[in-house]
Parts: C-alpha cells; structure tokens; sequence
C-alpha cells in the first residue's frame, strides 16, 4: 500500500536540496577553509538499559569512556525510546513514529519498514553526505528494505534482529560472523562489536575529507550473551551472578571500542567539526541495576522506554549540561538535520522536533508536549494495549497486554508525577480523574492519526530485480498464526514478483525425519517435490511467476504434520 503522506518518494528526495552544503572560505585572509556541515556520528547499543553505566550511578560497571564523554557532552536527561528494539529504529531512521512507517514488533514480519519511509541516511545523503552503517539495522532484510536500499551508501551489518537469529546462516554467532557487506555475505574474523568499530573507524579514515554520516549500532548486549572470558570475568570476581557479568562484560567491550573510536576521530582534527551520539534503543532485558527505574525492556514503565542520551559537539555545545525537557527518538532525524543545515522536504511530516534550541542554550523556553509509547506482539497494534503518555510533569500508562492474550475487561490507567515520583510508585488517577481523561483523550488522537498513515497491511519483500537476485527468505520475516522460530513452525512470506519470468526457488531446512512432500504456493502456482528422510532440501527448478503480490508458502508435508521451512531461495532465471 502507498503512503499517504509522501506521495512520490524518491522524486521528493532527490530534489530536497542542491546547495544545502558547502565548504565556504570565510574571508580572502583566511587560508584555511571553514567546514559549515558537520560530521555525525551516532553510537546506539542493544538492550543497555538507563542503569548499565557508571556515570548513572552503577558501581559494579565500569564504562570510563563513556562516563568521560558524558562529561563532554550534554545530557537529556529524559529521553525516550520505543520498550522494543526495531520500533526505536523506525522512528530514529524516520523521526517518525513508527506505526507510521510499517514496523509493529520486530519479528515474524512486522519489523520490516516501507521503502516509501524516507530516512534520515537518504536526506543527508542527498544533501552530499557520505553515508555508513555497521552494526544493527534491523528493518528489512531483503530489497527494497535494506539499509542500502535507505540511504547508507557503506554497509557492515547483520541480518534481522540480531546474530544468531533465525535470518542468519545456521550456526553464526559473535565470533567470526558472516556478516553482510553491502549486499554480499562476507565471513569476517574477530568479535562483532571489535569489528563494527574497527569499520567504523576505517570509514571515518575514508572520508576525512567531506561531510559523513556514521551510524554505528552494535548488537550487544542483546542476547545471547556471547563474550570473550577476558571481559566478563572480572564482574564474576565481584560476585556477580554469570548473566549480569556477561552483560557488563560486552558493555565494557563497547565502551573500549567507543574510546578507540573518539581517540582517533581526535587523532585526525575532527572533534570540532563532528556531532558525536551516544543513545541504546530500550531498557535491559534481564534483571539488573536500574537507576531506581521501574520495569525493564519490553515495558512502557521508565525502566523500558528510558534510556541514557549524549550528544557532544566540541566548542559548539556546552559539556558537562543536564537538559530535564523530555524529548524522543522522533527527535533525533530532525534535530541532526537542522544542525547539518539540510532542509527537510515540504511534503514530509515528522512527528519530532528539532532539539537544537534547546541543545544550544539550555534555558531556551521549550514548548510543552506531549510523547507516545505503544509496544506488543501482534501484527496489529489494539488501542490501549501496553501504551503510556508522557508529558513533562505527568504519565499515564497502561501496562497491561505486552504478550498476546485478553486483556482485563476493565485495565486499569494508573497515573504517575513524574517530578516528584520518578520510579512510579505511587498511582494518582484516583485523585486526578481530570488529567487521565485528557491524556486518555491525547493518546486516543494519537493511535488513530498515526493508523491511519497507511492502515498495517505489511510491506512487502520484492522478487526477481536486479538489485538482489536471488533472494533468500527466512523465519525472521514469515507471518501467519503458525509462524514462529521453533521446531513446529510454518508461516508464509508476503512478496511482490516485480517481474514476470521463469524462476528457480529452493527450499531449505533442517534432515527430515520421514519421507514427505514439498508444496511450494505463489499466485496461481501450487507445485510439489517429494523428497526422503534425511534429506534437507528440495529444488523447484522452473516456475512460471507471473508479476504482482502475493504470498509465498513452503511446506513440507509428512505424515500427520505440515512445517515451515527455513529458508527459501528464489532465483530469476530469465
């Protein structure tokens, strides 16, 4: 389905801004000439929650980089994120909310978002940024969903939602990952974060010389909880239990990494001409140190949608500045736009602010708002399911209903002052019946102005282009009540053949256990292979598609039971 709201998306991007950057030489005295757009680098970590740094009071980490660059930069103190991960991103990519842009949760297909979305990499691209990405993209893996298909020129990242997971080749894990390389699968040597970082720094060497946007995103410490002994054995020796210990240990990895990577950007001369980020994407998954923040990732309490914020733009921001303004990932796209002087298209409507005010002087008369937080499992979000409003003073938060299920007939809307109760201890609704209708009625305006964008009909994987050929479909994007990432599930794949032609599809999956049957369904295709015990896959080897959506399924069919397949590769022939 086609947005609403951009109507012709890459006419609108390439057409945004032609002189929008330059390097000017200010003055015939001058020798040296001034850079006017900064570089950005924006740093976005996985599952590291509001607690899980030093400068933030916890005394069993130790992160002595990060603590010293908070030190340097300006602090949004209350800053908020999505409770689940791929959402974040949507709206960071987009500085939109993400119902907007497609992604619902962020696996069994609702983590992919529309190629209509125009993304933050795209504007700054056009604008004459050299654009990266290394690490966690986590919006698509298949054309036209890509990272380099939004906007990141240099691509070093991993599939779905992180390594390991079931879009990655069977038995990938933190150590030597095949990872992809703009498009091409790469086997690479060494620990995922070093190797992200260590891209990132090369990428900066690169292209020193003009204005980039740097986007690195690392997939720990998501689980599973991978890390060399070296890291995580001190915090065993403090008498952490082993889970705390190895999560601390892949943060102490990041926060070395991020020292080698300020260290060098200083190296160079560019701290000055260079917007550096420090932010994670949702609170900590496991029970742990919160900074006295209620609830963790997946919730909408504090613990879930709170999460450490740095910005630091050398002799440009004031260091060491608290900023207690609420503000949000929507923020972000058209914060670093107005920074870099790049004009957001007319026909483009975000849903953040621009923080540079505020960034720029602390005590500037910020306007009063009004942020969202929604988050389940489904593939359509239910009004009043796990949501929360947030306004500078006050939260209204509906807990309840993050996992599938009914919800009670009557859930209950509890009430927070968030100035005088951050932990969200004590419910005022009774006492305020008043300000919970009217955020109940803000958040009801919300949820129907942000579904009816383009309703939730899922974007779709494209088949037989140039771009990617052939393309491989995994669990991480079927859907269907069936689908899931275990032993008996089966799901199908919503695809739109761009190309009438004859193609090869092959279907993956793990030595069957009986003899049986492969049924391969798309459009008016309903074709079969038998195949044997033991075997672990079945080659369709010429099929007619004929162009338009559809979906995809592949099944194998044994004796009293149907499952889904693993992969599915489907190649145009001609």
């Amino acid at each position: 389905m086609k947005s609403t709201a951009v109507p012709n998306r890459k006419k609108l991007v390439t057409t945004l801004v032609i002189a929008t950057l330059s390097f000017v030489i200010i003055g015939c005295s001058n020798p040296e000439p001034e850079r006017t757009a900064p570089n950005v680098i924006l740093v976005m970590t996985d599952d590291q929650g509001y607690g899980d740094l030093g400068y933030h009071g916890n005394e069993w980490i130790e992160t002595p980089e990060l603590d010293r660059f908070a030190t340097q930069s300006v602090e949004l103190t209350h800053f908020y994120v999505s409770p689940v991960c791929a959402p974040t991103r949507a709206s960071l990519m987009t500085g939109r909310y993400n119902y907007r842009t497609g992604v619902t949760d962020t696996y069994l297909g609702r983590a992919l978002m529309y190629s209509e979305e125009i993304t933050l990499a795209e504007l700054l691209q056009s604008a004459g940024y050299a654009t990266g990405i290394f690490g966690k993209w986590h919006l698509g893996d298949n054309y036209p969903l890509r990272a380099m298909d939004q906007g990141f020129k240099e691509s070093l990242v991993h599939r779905g939602g992180g390594i390991g997971q079931p879009s990655d080749p069977p038995g990938n894990s933190y150590f030597d990952p095949i990872l992809l390389k703009n498009g091409v699968d790469i086997q690479t040597q060494g620990y995922c974060t070093d190797i992200f970082f260590e891209a990132a720094i090369d990428f900066v060497e690169s292209h020193q010389k003009q204005p980039f946007f740097l986007y690195v995103a690392t997939n720990a410490p998501h689980t599973p909880l991978q890390i060399s002994p070296e890291w995580f054995t001190p915090y065993l020796d403090k008498g952490l239990d082993e889970s705390t210990a190895k999560v601390y240990g892949m943060i102490a990895n990041i926060d070395w990494n991020m020292g080698k990577l300020l260290t060098r950007l200083k190296e160079l001369e560019l701290e000055r001409e260079t917007i550096v980020i420090f932010m994670t994407d949702n609170g900590h998954q496991q029970p742990r140190f919160s900074a006295g923040l209620r609830g963790r990732k997946a919730s909408v309490y504090e613990g879930g949608i709170r999460v450490p914020f740095f910005i630091r733009w050398d002799g440009q921001f004031r260091p060491g500045v608290k900023i207690d303004r609420i503000a949000a990932h929507i923020d972000i796209a058209p914060t670093l736009l107005d920074l870099c002087g790049v004009t957001t298209p007319s026909g483009l409507r975000l849903d953040g602010l621009s923080l540079a005010p505020l960034l720029k002087e602390p005590a500037f008369d910020w306007p009063h708002r009004v942020l969202f937080s929604q988050s389940h499992r489904g593939d359509v979000p239910d009004m009043g399911r796990a949501c929360a409003v947030r306004s500078q003073r006050w939260k209204l938060i509906q807990a309840e209903g993050w996992s599938p299920g009914p919800l009670p007939e009557a859930p209950h809307w509890a009430l927070y002052d968030m100035e005088a109760d951050p932990g969200e201890q004590k419910d005022l609704s009774k006492g305020h019946p008043e300000m919970v209708k009217r955020m109940q009625g803000a958040y009801e305006d919300w949820f129907q102005d942000v579904s009816s964008t383009r309703g939730y009909d899922p974007p779709r994987i494209y088949l037989g282009t140039k771009h990617e050929n052939p393309v491989t479909l995994t669990r991480q994007d079927w859907r269907g009540p069936r689908a899931s990432w275990g032993a008996e599930g089966l799901g199908y794949w919503e695809v739109d053949v761009r190309d009438s032609g004859t193609y090869r599809v092959r279907l993956r999956f793990p030595p069957a256990n009986s003899n049986g049957v492969a049924r391969l369904r798309i459009g008016t295709v309903d074709d079969q292979v038998s195949f044997d015990k033991g075997e672990n896959e079945v080659t369709f080897e010429e099929i007619r598609l004929s162009a338009g959506p559809g979906r995809l399924e592949a099944i194998l069919e044994m004796t009293h039971v149907e499952l889904g397949v693993h992969y599915v590769d489907v190649e145009r022939l001609r």
